[in-house]
C-alpha cells in the first residue's frame, strides 16, 4: 500500500488506463470507443513522463551556466512523449473522420447496428 501512495502518478496512470480500456471494450458507440482510446493514450503519457522525471534535477535548458550532466534530466522521454501526443491527436482525427463517414452511410455510430447492416448487404 505504501508503494501505491509513493508512486501516485504511476498508480493514477494505471487506473486511467483501466478506465480507458474498459470504455473501449464495453461500449458499442464509436465515439465512446475513441474517447476510451484517448484516455488510454493519456495514461501512457502520464506514466512515461512520471518515469522520466527525477526529483531535484532541472530541465536541460542552459540559461546562465552549465551545471554538469548529472544535474539535468534526460530530455529523450519528454521528446518521445511529445511525438506520441502528435501521433495520438492525428489518430483521433482520423478515427473521427471515419466515424463521420460511417454515420453518413449508416445513420448511426453504434457498432452492432453497423455490423448487422453490413452483414445484410453482403448476403
Amino acid at each position: 500500500m505504501d508503494i501505491l501512495l509513493t508512486n501516485y502518478f504511476e498508480t493514477g496512470a494505471i487506473i486511467l488506463f483501466g478506465v480507458g480500456f474498459a470504455t473501449l471494450m464495453l461500449h458499442r458507440n464509436l465515439i465512446k470507443k475513441i474517447i476510451g482510446m484517448n484516455i488510454m493514450d493519456t495514461a501512457i503519457f502520464l506514466f512515461f513522463i512520471a518515469k522520466g522525471y527525477i526529483k531535484g534535477k532541472e530541465a536541460p535548458i542552459i540559461t546562465d551556466s552549465f551545471k554538469g550532466v548529472s544535474n539535468y534530466i534526460n530530455p529523450v522521454p519528454s521528446a518521445l512523449m511529445l511525438t506520441g501526443i502528435v501521433v495520438a491527436v492525428t489518430t483521433t482525427a482520423f478515427a473521427l473522420a471515419l466515424t463521420i463517414k460511417l454515420h453518413k452511410h449508416y445513420n448511426t455510430v453504434d457498432l452492432d447496428i453497423i455490423l448487422r447492416m453490413r452483414g445484410d448487404q453482403n448476403d
